[in-house]
């Protein structure tokens, strides 16, 4: 392979042209569709730079294919590179050909793969005589390779001590605290924390990489209000339209917090709110800076965050993992948190870090509010009545291009002497958070580049400060673990996606801790000075729910159905109330088994035993089921249905209800209605003969036109094992044939779900 040096434009000075060594550079996963998208554009315009400077190139792409298969993908790939914009097409053309002369396909699957690749670097090297500045090793894999990569690279790749080793690894970097500690320890014996560059492609952005220099060139006028006494609330959002489909593989084990939370999101605020380093080409003191801030953070947990799952993606993953209709992931696709920092500084300021799916608009920015002091008693359109932020504008959304926006009022920036941003004064017709560009001071790039090419040749110049130290990382997963330990078993909320989220996904703070906005939050109920205990209200397949530990869960049931009776009494002079049978831990009478009473199976007979027997209320008012007639049961021709449904027509106004209290089978049966009840030919009546499909079998139920006639119906749900049917239920919208109690619709009275910790969260 010929090592070609071309020297761009026309010069004297010979250390232009002085060789400074030449540089192997190999990218294992080099047909992939990272490789394809960014990294040999960035190689390719890492050379386009440096081309004539002194080094020269070789280039690699690595896979597990045989040379005969691979080598077509890569130069398919080669042959579409875009043209730099700073070079003309003529010179482009000529660039190209010759960095397509330099690469080249090479199998990298077993030892011997990279033993006869180190030997083929060092042949080049000898014939054409020169000296090795350096090898770069690009990983575009699946981190599970990472340490066997690795471990190839160390025992067979390695230059000469006098030349430098840099190893590029993509996120993630683990899923948690432990697997990325495991992950380092693999990886730190076979290569040195210097050599590694773990890449975080957000650092490439540009305007990411301009916080910092931002924040130092602007410091005299950002020093006085850069405090929790000037900054009401950060804002640092990431948000798509686009699903995860095509990638469940990954993001089903991963989901939004690990995906962009914990590295993109956390590495914008670590850059906006660290403290300054008094070098900004120091890396050790970035690093430094930026670990002490990752200590500051204080703690999170459930109660600062809130997840959401887009409604197809249940779906996605039974069709792209081969999992069942029953199979029900709790990966989340959305993630509201608040961050606070514990420092004098920004002690109280919430960082609202958000993320998420099938949004409603493409858009990522960092946004700084600022308090307002102003009072506008006219023209509220006065730029000193508006509103005062500092926004870190990373693209899309209705600005499209990258850009830091700085309102009005707040003071003029400086631009960079470097010649590489612009000052914008051209607006187009479009408000950005709240505000028409002509509000703003604007500052963009001069040119635009990819995030990729920029770290690519930061890796190339050995710049660590815009990559992700081994410490790093660890301390931003010891800061992220416990929230995604406690998320673990939270349901998320299933939202639509785009436009039709509406409101369905805004959260809000209140002290410290988040909650969807139009969701009643905790509520502390003190039922006596020794008894209090907390119950957790909001919303369960669109109808009130109540939840809590099972005792406490019982006792506001309890409370529930005596302020149902005093009502019902104070109005009516009489209460009617159903229960149903079970097995319930508590057992609950609107179904009967077909066994005597006298029968430990008997519903009746629980009833009797855990509640009647204990209770002021004479026999002749409790109306047990007539299974046993003429000393049979459950005949059909003995009418005790028929019977029953005289009965409540006699006692119950309307034959409806006060209150129906069922349960909930792990079927999704409830009362005696199973899935395989039939009761089209039996709309109107109100009880039924029913076969279960576990002993005793035959029953006798009131029917859904009964129960949906109550006033009142509760559905109490408890125990782990009902974890999965919860689960499965909140998944379904309307009736579901699979399900009978979706058929539980109260035609004009209120539904009610009590469900225990256990059941709703596992």
């Amino acid at each position: 392979m010929a090592s070609i040096c071309w020297q761009r434009g026309h010069t004297d000075n010979h250390e232009a042209t002085k060789s400074l060594g030449h540089v192997t550079v190999v990218v294992v996963g080099g047909t992939g569709d990272l490789a394809r998208k960014y990294l040999w554009q960035g190689f390719f315009q890492l050379y386009a730079d440096q081309v004539g400077k002194g080094h020269t190139f070789s280039f690699y792409g690595g896979g597990l294919s045989p040379t005969e298969k691979g080598t077509p993908l890569l130069f398919g790939i080669l042959k579409e590179l875009a043209c730099p914009p700073e070079l003309s097409v003529e010179r482009c053309d000529l660039v190209k050909d010759q960095f397509l002369h330099l690469s080249k396909y090479h199998q990298l699957k077993t030892t011997e793969d990279y033993e006869k690749l180190s030997q083929q670097i060092k042949q080049q090297l000898e014939q054409e005589g020169m000296v090795e500045a350096g090898r770069l090793f690009y990983l575009s894999v699946p981190a599970f390779a990472y340490a066997d990569i690795a471990e190839k690279i160390n025992n067979t790749c390695r230059p000469p001590s006098d030349a430098w080793l840099r190893v590029v690894l993509e996120k993630p970097f683990g899923h948690d605290l432990y697997s990325a500690q495991a992950l380092d320890k693999k990886l730190s014996g076979q290569l040195k924390e210097e050599e590694m560059y773990r890449i975080d492609h957000y650092l490439g952005k540009q305007v990411v990489s301009k916080i910092l220099p931002f924040r130092k060139e602007n410091k005299k006028l950002l020093d006085p209000i850069w405090n929790k006494h000037h900054i009401e609330r950060i804002e640092i959002v990431l948000k798509e339209t686009l699903d995860a489909k095509g990638r469940i593989q990954f993001y089903d084990q991963y989901g939004v917090i690990r995906d962009v939370l914990q590295n993109h999101l956390t590495e914008v605020m670590t850059l906006m709110l660290m403290n300054l380093p008094a070098n900004l080409s120091n890396s050790k003191e970035i690093l430094q800076n930026k670990l002490n801030f990752l200590a500051s953070l204080q703690h999170v947990d459930n109660s600062n965050a809130v997840v959401g799952q887009y409604q197809a993606y249940n779906e996605e993953v039974q069709e792209e993992l081969n999992k069942t209709k029953d199979y029900f992931s709790l990966t989340p696709t959305f993630a509201g948190v608040v961050v606070h920092v514990d420092n004098a500084q920004y002690e109280g300021i919430p960082i609202f870090m958000t993320s998420g799916k099938a949004l409603d608009e493409r858009v990522s920015y960092a946004r700084v509010l600022f308090k307002s002091d102003v009072f506008c008693v006219q023209d509220p359109n006065n730029v000193q009545c508006k509103s005062k932020q500092i926004i870190f504008y990373l693209g899309h959304g209705t600005l499209q291009y990258p850009a830091i926006l700085l309102s009005k009022n707040l003071f003029k920036p400086k631009l960079a002497s470097s010649g590489d941003w612009k000052e914008v004064t051209e607006y187009k017709d479009v408000n950005v958070l709240g505000l028409p560009l002509s509000d703003y001071y604007i500052q963009s790039p001069v040119t635009p580049r990819e995030a990729y090419c920029e770290l690519i040749s930061h890796v190339f110049f050995g710049r660590k400060d815009s990559f992700i130290s081994a410490e790093g990382l660890l301390a931003s997963w010891e800061f992220w673990t416990p929230l995604l330990e406690g998320l673990s078993r939270v349901f998320p909320r299933v939202y639509p996606g785009g436009v039709a989220n509406g409101n369905l996904l805004n959260f809000q703070l209140q002290g410290h801790q988040v909650a969807f906005s139009h969701e009643a939050v905790v509520n502390v109920i003190k039922p006596g000075a020794e008894d209090n205990f907390q119950v957790m209200q909001g919303k369960y397949r669109s109808s009130e729910m109540v939840s809590a530990w099972a005792q406490e869960l019982v006792e506001r049931l309890a409370s529930d159905l005596l302020l149902a009776a005093e009502e019902a009494i104070h109005e009516e002079g009489q209460f009617h109330l159903a229960l149903s049978g079970g097995s319930s831990p508590v057992a609950l009478l609107l179904d009967e088994r077909c066994v005597p009473h006298t029968e430990s199976g008997s519903n009746f007979r629980s009833i009797h035993d855990l509640l009647l027997q204990h209770i002021r209320i004479p026999y002749f008012n409790i109306h047990p089921m007539p299974v046993h007639l003429t000393q049979r049961l459950c005949v059909e021709e003995d009418g005790g249905p028929t019977l029953y449904e005289k009965e409540i027509k006699k006692h119950v106004n309307g034959s409806s209800f006060h209150y129906i209290l069922i349960g909930v089978g792990q079927d999704g049966h409830t009362a005696s209605l199973f899935q395989d009840t039939k009761l089209e030919n039996d709309e109107e009546r109100l009880v039924i003969l029913t076969e279960s499909p576990i002993k005793p079998h035959q029953r006798m139920s009131l029917t859904f036109t009964a129960i949906n006639r109550a006033r009142r119906v509760g559905v109490l749900i408890m125990g782990k094992s009902k974890h999965e049917l919860v689960s499965q239920l909140s998944r379904i919208k309307g009736e579901s044939s699979k399900y009978p109690i979706t058929k539980v619709q109260p035609k004009s009275g209120t539904l009610i779900w009590y469900i225990d910790y256990d059941a709703l969260l596992g």
